[in-house]
């Protein structure tokens, strides 16, 4: 599936910006749980644990605030520096997730900008080079071409 480009309005970051982010960083870490040990290694993560991480997604206006823990992936709920800040449009995480696009090539066009702990930037960066994605989206029938 080849998603189309596009940039979301301008007004939209406005107003996502002044929503709760809670709901949208319940979202991402249930996500990344149900992905954790099935195809996020944990012991690879272990470098996270209690990092402060970020993900901007820079034209919907959130900013998702979350850490990993023994147990898991957690929300933030306090504003502090993250060690760690991801940056993107809502349309580039979707070609990461879908592999229409690599990391590098996100990074080197500055359309993923990563700013803080460079060995954190890198070992996710690396984490999501080495996903199976093909075996997840032939888990997902709806993401399964044909």
């Amino acid at each position: 599936m080849k998603i189309p480009a596009f940039t979301l309005p301008a007004p939209i970051a406005l107003i996502g910006a002044r929503l709760p982010q809670l709901p949208p960083t319940l979202a991402l870490v249930a996500g990344l749980n149900l992905a954790l040990d099935r195809i996020l290694p944990r012991d690879t993560l272990e470098p996270l644990t209690g990092k402060r991480l970020l993900l901007k997604l820079t034209d919907a206006g959130f900013a998702l605030r979350f850490t990993f823990t023994p147990r898991g992936f957690r929300p933030l709920l306090d504003t502090r520096q993250p060690d760690l800040t991801i940056s993107a449009t809502t349309r580039d995480y979707l070609a990461l997730a879908l592999r229409e696009e690599d990391p590098d090539t996100l990074f080197f066009s500055r359309r993923l900008l990563m700013e803080g702990e460079t060995d954190l930037g890198l070992l996710v960066k690396n984490t999501l080079d080495a996903v199976d994605w093909e075996a997840l989206t032939a888990r997902l029938p709806l993401l399964r071409q044909g």
